[in-house]
């Protein structure tokens, strides 16, 4: 399709211009980048990335690895700053994606609500999987959704988890329900057991066989019937995030899946660890519901949504977003 080929050339192009730059850390050039490619890959589309010639994949596994480095350095970058203000978790609109992540968080925790079990109606204890240095998921969720939950925050870089408490100890409420753990997620096993639901960052598993390696420590360590949430891409966003195929899940039953259609980046998919033998079950027999309509707004995020960069430049037609 011609409007594929026009994508796939744009995105390689910038791939190139973002491959030459000496470093991925925040600066004008490279927020303009990023910025392009961000809006190159977010209108919907029909586009299929694993139909792409092999060329192609290995630019998009080099650029999902940029993206992360970058967004790595992003979120250092302004977690150390918002640690230098007063009341750093009241400032968190400085951060150019908060937006977003309000959103992204607003969607987990309906959809967390809507298809989790009893037991995680609201959880007491949340697992983050790659937490990073400016744990927002986790602050978000904490501050307007889960007010009475405990959140372990995992993240195998000592530097990010000592940028992120030091961000948290401020805060008398969320420095007592947060905690972080410097740890590859595939050396905690035990623990694994005490976690109602299991939040997996986008870029744990860089690529599939990652992915799906840290699932299945996942699915061999979590309770059963406790709730896996995964980030994963949609369309041309795979250029920017890995992809969960919901075939790899092995152990898991799929309760849904969700893609945005506005300028939320991630799908999330929600899975309930299999109380049964899973050896002698095939979940592809799953009718999969597919959503793709916003959730509700809620109060927290409705002030936020004139400070996205995105917004300035959306290419996409907004839902109405129904706030209650």
């Amino acid at each position: 399709m011609e409007e594929h080929t026009v994508l796939v050339h744009k995105v390689c192009k910038i791939y190139d211009q973002i491959s030459k730059l000496e470093t991925l850390k925040p600066s004008k050039n490279v927020d303009t980048l990023f910025t392009e490619l961000v809006l190159t890959c977010i209108p919907p589309s029909s586009i299929i990335i694993s139909d792409l010639p092999n060329n192609i994949q290995q630019i998009r596994s080099k650029l999902i690895r940029l993206c992360g480095e970058a967004e790595g350095h992003l979120e250092a970058h302004f977690s150390t700053l918002l640690a230098s203000l007063p009341n750093p978790l009241t400032r968190l609109d400085v951060f150019p994606y908060y937006s977003n992540y309000l959103k992204l968080s607003r969607v987990e925790y309906d959809i967390l609500i809507r298809y989790g079990s009893a037991q995680t109606r609201p959880p007491k204890r949340v697992a983050f999987v790659g937490s990073g240095p400016l744990p927002l998921t986790s602050i978000v969720l904490a501050s307007c959704h889960l007010k009475e939950t405990t959140f372990h925050n995992y993240d195998i870089n000592p530097a990010a988890n000592a940028m992120a408490s030091r961000l948290v100890s401020t805060n008398p409420d969320l420095s007592q329900r947060m905690v972080f753990h410097t740890s590859d997620i595939l050396d905690v096993s035990d623990e694994l057991k005490e976690y109602d639901v299991v939040f997996m960052a986008a870029l744990v598993g860089m690529d599939v066989e990652e992915k799906v390696k840290v699932v299945k420590h996942l699915e061999k360590y979590m309770a059963s019937g406790s709730i896996l949430m995964l980030r994963s891409a949609h369309g041309a966003r795979a250029f920017l995030y890995p992809v969960v195929d919901t075939q790899d899940l092995h152990g898991f039953e799929v309760l849904s899946v969700f893609h945005p259609v506005d300028d939320v980046i991630n799908s999330v998919v929600i899975a309930r660890k299999s109380r049964i033998d899973h050896h002698h079950h095939h979940h592809e027999h799953y009718q999969l519901e597919v959503e793709s309509i916003m959730p509700s707004s809620c109060k927290c995020c409705e002030f936020q949504m004139f400070n996205n960069p995105l917004n300035q430049r959306s290419m996409i037609k907004e839902l109405p977003i129904d706030h209650d």
